[in-house]
């Protein structure tokens, strides 16, 4: 755990962010960058020890923003529902300029995404694999630009970087097994491809702040590419089926091509240089529901 350090933490009101800037700020000068205009947004930052600093990486302007923090944990993002443009100068031109501006730190942290990989069969996806045709295009090429940018300013500029590639986030604050919980819960169905099992590795909370500081610790020149996931590897039929046997409804499933492809990473190289993650996939699913709906009672393990 870094100690003693000044810590820039990007879209730092989010369910990847927020958590990992929390547990920081015990031992470290931490800053929350985010745009803060949600209600509350300021008081959750600084409730949680993290000084709020309201920052919009749309506009590329850094001018506020020091440039003496020793790491950067960069999770800021446009989604992608706009314009394509746009989208790929925030994530991808911006993102450079936001490294190039914190050249200084020992550690700077990209976060990129699983969703960039072409669809492979059923093997895990490896880092060398290439990017292919996404289903959320605008997000996903903008991410391919980003590491490019991120690469060659780190290793021109000898500054230590991580890209993570996020693969299925999930706890209390949500992720797409949140997602398919209300799916459960609302009687709806859950849409999968058709190449199935729909294989994942779903990572807790817990374990993502963990491996998300970690990943700070471990940056380097060449830059360090790792896939960011749980080290446990299960199908969305089989989580989806133990959280309906926890609450008593089966769900329902519903295959077809227009669905996302599975997103199934190999977690060797995570292994090597991160470590492995601590919760099992059916605790974090089972923490999940009780932090989400605090008002169910679950039915004893399966």
């Amino acid at each position: 755990m870094l100690e003693g350090e000044k810590i820039l933490v990007t879209g730092a009101t989010g369910k990847i962010a927020f958590p990992i800037a929390r547990a920081l700020a015990g031992n470290n000068e931490v800053w929350g960058a985010a745009r803060l205009q949600g209600a509350g947004d300021h008081e959750k930052l600084a409730g949680a020890g993290v000084k709020p600093l309201a920052l919009d990486l749309s506009t590329g302007d850094f001018s506020s923003l020091p440039a003496d923090f020793s790491y950067v944990f960069h999770a800021a993002v446009d989604p992608g529902q706009g314009s394509w443009r746009q989208c790929v100068r925030t994530n991808a031109h911006y993102s450079g300029d936001l490294l190039y501006h914190g050249r200084s730190a020992k550690g700077f942290v990209f976060c990129s995404t699983g969703s960039i990989y072409g669809y492979q069969g059923q093997r895990p996806l490896t880092e060398s694999d290439p990017p292919g045709v996404p289903l959320r295009a605008n997000y996903s090429f903008s991410k391919v630009a980003a590491e490019s940018v991120c690469t060659w300013i780190a290793t021109h500029c000898g500054i230590p970087l991580t890209i993570i590639r996020i693969c299925s986030t999930y706890g209390p604050l949500g992720g797409a097994p949140a997602d398919r919980l209300e799916a459960i819960l609302q009687r709806k169905p859950i849409r999968l491809h058709p190449d199935k099992p729909n294989n994942y590795n779903p990572i807790y909370e817990d374990d993502y702040v963990e491996l998300g500081i970690r990943a700070m610790e471990v940056a380097a020149t060449p830059p360090v590419v790792v896939n960011w996931a749980g080290s446990e590897t299960v199908s969305i039929e089989d989580y989806c089926s133990y959280m309906g046997e926890l609450l008593g409804i089966e769900p329902i499933f519903e295959y077809t091509p227009e669905a996302h492809t599975p997103l199934w990473p190999d977690v060797t190289h995570m292994h090597e240089v991160l470590g492995r993650t601590r919760v099992h996939w059916r605790e974090g699913m089972r923490r999940m529901i009780k932090a989400l709906h605090p008002e169910l009672v679950l039915k004893a393990e399966p």
